[in-house]
């Protein structure tokens, strides 16, 4: 088994083990960033080769670790948005439409997985279409986060 492998497979059950304990825990353990990073990575093969290629308009699912909250955008629909970063290389910006779906409260830190449209751009990308189709024109996505679905 390569050094590689054998890292992620710690990774996930480092993730797997504090996850265990909650964020409630007294100590408020968290895996190290880059083991969470290394975690969140695996499952994101899609992404990344969208990515590669510079597609776009692509549904995809995935999870990640927010690095960042942004300021909203409010002209037109309103969107939430933020960074997360799905592997040690590449970051994606969420643009997830709050006229359509609850706002996901979110902090710095938090791991989540979705399911959406990515669409390519030089610095890793965009997630939207992270919520319900209101029209039925779409195919739905979500964002899920601390055991709820947001759509």
């Amino acid at each position: 088994m390569s050094d590689y492998v054998k890292n992620i497979l710690l990774a996930l059950l480092l993730a797997l083990a504090l996850g265990a304990c909650g964020k409630s825990d007294a100590n408020n353990l968290q895996a190290p960033e880059s083991a969470r990073i290394e975690a969140a990575a695996v499952g994101n093969a899609e992404i990344e080769q969208a990515f590669k290629a510079k597609k776009s308009d692509v549904q995809v699912s995935g999870h990640g670790v927010v690095i960042k909250l942004l300021k909203d955008d409010n002209k037109g629909s309103r969107h939430q948005k933020f960074l997360v970063r799905i592997n040690a290389q590449q970051t994606l910006l969420f643009a997830h439409n709050i006229d359509l779906a609850p706002r996901v409260p979110l902090q710095a830190d938090d791991e989540i997985s979705f399911y959406g449209e990515y669409v390519y751009n030089p610095k890793g990308g965009i997630m939207h279409w992270t919520h319900h189709a209101p029209q039925g024109d779409h195919e739905a996505g979500w964002i899920m986060h601390n055991g709820q679905k947001y759509q």
